[in-house]
């Protein structure tokens, strides 16, 4: 597999090249189509694993990257959901030692999931934009304003 690109500038993933075609997969929908071969044109130096993971949202590549286990997703969905949460409040709900959910914590803030806030006084932890995006992404959630699940009244 290779990363080509046509003349539009669009990345695919080549799948199957043939004398005068070849079969391309669109990283964002998975759809394969065919092309010429004079449209499109190999990409050095770009990984086609990469390119096929770009097809995922960015904030949920980054979650992925920071989430380890069951448990660790569960204390990104309580920060989120629950947010700010002071930090004494976090290791009272979670079934993690100080020492994991410090680590946790310190690997969310890496990410760029989490920040940390004051919460009544006292040091806590509150969920970032791109967190929020992404666990609406892992849940299903529709896009604000995509009209999908909304109730238009009729």
């Amino acid at each position: 597999m290779q990363t080509v690109r046509d003349s539009d500038g669009e990345t695919y993933l080549l799948v199957k090249r043939s004398a005068e075609s070849s079969r391309v997969r669109d990283p964002a929908t998975g759809a394969e189509r065919y092309v010429d071969n004079e449209e499109i044109s190999v990409v050095d130096g770009e990984s086609p694993l990469a390119t096929a993971a770009s097809g995922v949202p960015e904030p949920v590549r980054r979650t992925l990257g920071a989430v380890r286990d069951d448990r660790s997703l569960g204390l990104l969905a309580v920060v989120v959901d629950e947010g700010p949460i002071a930090a004494v409040d976090l290791l009272d709900a979670a079934d993690m030692c100080e020492s994991d959910l410090h680590g946790t914590l310190t690997e969310f803030r890496a990410a760029g999931l989490v920040d940390e806030a004051e919460v009544a006084g006292q040091r806590g932890y509150e969920a970032t934009p791109v967190a929020v995006e992404a666990l609406g992404l892992l849940r299903g959630e529709a896009d604000e304003g995509d009209g999908v699940g909304e109730d238009d009244g009729d």
